[in-house]
């Protein structure tokens, strides 16, 4: 492998001074690479080789039960100054997060392998793209980042002699939960992470450069870094539109993102370009371009179905690594919600127990996931890779509101889409420890990942877009609005669909709204709902604005946005006035 970035070379002696590797290996990328990795890691038992002609080049993982999911409470913005960190994320000062963590870190690799993993988030040779150097001593880790970025002498040519990178540096230790720590050090463009091996924890090129470093030095220097998939529409006309959106894990943000037009939309098609990631950069025409950094998905296995996402399914079927999913007894995976004529009368949990349908107990845990290459997903767009990114039309914000959101509305303008997504709520998900179910506030789905002062951050929004008329429109959806019974209103899915083409037709000016006192939502005739079973009454009531409810909601918007004090942007605050005066409260 050629390396001629001497920082890199200088990193990499720093880290085995610190860590005392047994051996050292310069991960390069190539098939013969991942092919000895996957005989180790299944021979060491980091790996569990599934049937072969089933699921060719897949394997199972499972991690400690004490390590399924992201750890916010010990997840870190480590900058000198702690108001610079903001009061949604976790502080530690970097002096004492190096020494602390620093001192788990020595001789930690002894009698372990020290695996070095250049890799590129963004394709090769993008404006967009950031290289960064991820130093582990977990093959899982290496099969992972093959997946999910541009590893190996890829990453290496891109760096060159001079190239900066972001550091990242992981070790498994004992998984101790009292020594887990994920720390970001974005003044230094830095990673550290230890004692997890969980992917959210661990594959530092995602979540913890893609968005928390990244969030960090888009601020600095002038673009965004966004917690949203990316899509493109094309209708009968075959006029092309992209969109991005916003929502929590496990609010259908990957089964929009791979969503399949219903048969009574013909000549309709949409193509995937992200499920979970979005770098945006004005382009030299002035409009807002997208581009996905991550090279494979990281998905959330269980509810993911031939019903709800079979694009996500075919994806899997091949060079893909499950984690925390059940293994059948043909060496096949299953999960709930998969659907029931899947369900397998016995497997191996995800605890490595036997398991029956009747066992009382999750087969598969609720956060467990599939790491698959992007490429191989039914409905990639051949625009994915563009180095320029695609022109966003259209800005989508969302989540779980049982009640309150209506099915779909437009915001008045960029200051109050951006208020629309600062005060975005949603029911919480296994994607993160802590309690299900609970109703939190989670600005365009950015709390658990944005690098800086989440006010700041906000001030930045209303900067990208400030007098602009090339923006992008923005909307907020909600697919789980229910009755009183707990019935969902919309059957979602495909038909989400027909909220994209009002959506698509509105940026173009064609399409029907009125004006309520939270934004423009579409009349029950602005939805096409050929071959929809569904009465107007629904619609109506699907569309509905209960001003009561959200002159309700109001005192939960102050109380978030009080946390920020006088950091608060002048436009979020006058936007929330203004909706204080529509409501006529």
């Amino acid at each position: 492998m050629e390396i001629r970035n001497k920082a890199a070379l200088d990193l990499v002696d720093q880290m085995i001074e610190l860590c005392k590797p047994d051996q050292v290996v310069w991960c390069d990328g190539s098939e013969e690479e991942r092919n000895k990795l996957q005989d180790k890691a299944v021979e060491t038992g980091v790996l569990d080789k599934l049937n072969q002609e089933k699921l060719p080049g897949c394997y199972l993982h499972r991690t400690d039960p004490n390590d399924v999911a992201r750890t916010e409470k010990l997840t870190f913005i480590c900058c000198r100054r702690k108001e610079d960190a903001g009061p949604t994320n976790n502080w530690m000062d970097p002096q004492r997060a190096y020494a602390e963590t620093g001192a788990n870190f020595v001789d930690s690799f002894k009698g372990r392998t020290m695996y070095v993993v250049p890799f590129i988030m963004g394709p090769a040779g993008s404006p967009f793209s950031k290289v960064g150097i991820e130093i582990t001593d977990s093959i899982y880790v290496v099969l992972n980042m093959r997946i999910m970025t541009r590893m190996g002498q890829i990453a290496m040519d891109q760096l060159g002699e001079d190239g900066e990178f972001t550091k990242c540096l992981h070790c498994t230790g004992d998984l101790s939960i009292e020594k887990r720590r994920i720390l970001h050090f974005p003044e230094d463009n830095t990673i550290w992470s230890f004692a997890s091996g969980y992917g959210g924890n661990v594959l530092l090129g995602k979540k913890c450069l893609a968005l928390r470093i990244a969030s960090y030095l888009a601020k600095q220097e002038g673009w965004m870094a966004e917690h949203m998939l990316i899509l493109g529409l094309t209708d009968s006309n075959g006029e092309k539109t992209y969109i991005a959106a916003a929502f929590p894990s496990a609010c259908g943000k990957t089964n929009l993102a791979m969503l399949i037009p219903p048969e009574s939309f013909p000549g309709y098609k949409v193509e995937t370009l992200g499920d979970d990631i979005a770098w945006i950069r004005k382009g030299a025409d002035g409009r807002f371009y997208a581009l996905n950094p991550e090279a494979g998905f990281f998905g959330v296995a269980p509810g993911t179905s031939k019903k709800s996402n079979p694009n996500a399914l075919a994806t899997t079927r091949s060079n893909t690594i499950f984690t925390n999913v059940v293994k059948t007894d043909d060496g096949d995976v299953w999960w709930e919600g998969m659907g029931k004529d899947t369900t397998p009368a016995h497997g191996i949990d995800w605890l490595g127990k036997d398991w029956t349908p009747a066992s009382g107990e999750k087969g598969a845990h609720p956060n467990s996931r599939f790491t698959a290459p992007a490429c191989q997903c039914p409905c990639i767009s051949p625009d994915w890779e563009k180095p320029e990114g695609v022109p966003l039309s259209a800005i989508l914000f969302g989540g779980r509101r049982a009640k309150l959101a209506p099915l779909v509305f437009q915001s008045f303008g960029w200051n109050h889409g951006t208020f629309l997504g600062a005060t975005m709520a949603s029911e919480t998900t296994a994607a993160a420890t802590g309690a299900v179910g609970v109703v939190r506030r989670d600005p365009m789905a950015m709390i658990p990942f944005c690098g800086y002062d989440m006010a700041d951050y906000f001030g930045h929004w209303i900067e990208m877009a400030k007098d602009d008329p090339n923006a992008p429109k923005i909307f907020h959806v909600n697919w789980f609005r229910q009755d009183d019974e707990g019935n969902f209103l919309w059957p979602g899915f495909g038909d989400n669909l027909r909220v994209l083409d009002w959506i698509v037709r509105r940026c173009k000016g064609k399409a029907g709204a009125k004006e309520t006192a939270i934004g423009y939502i579409p009349n029950p005739e602005d939805i096409n709902t050929d071959g929809l079973d569904i009465s107007r009454e629904t619609l109506e009531e699907i569309l509905s604005v209960d001003k009561e409810a959200w002159k309700a909601e109001i005192p939960g918007m102050e109380e978030f946005f009080a946390k920020f004090g006088d950091k608060l942007p002048k436009e979020i605050r006058a936007e929330i006035d203004a909706l204080k005066e529509r409501l006529g409260k």
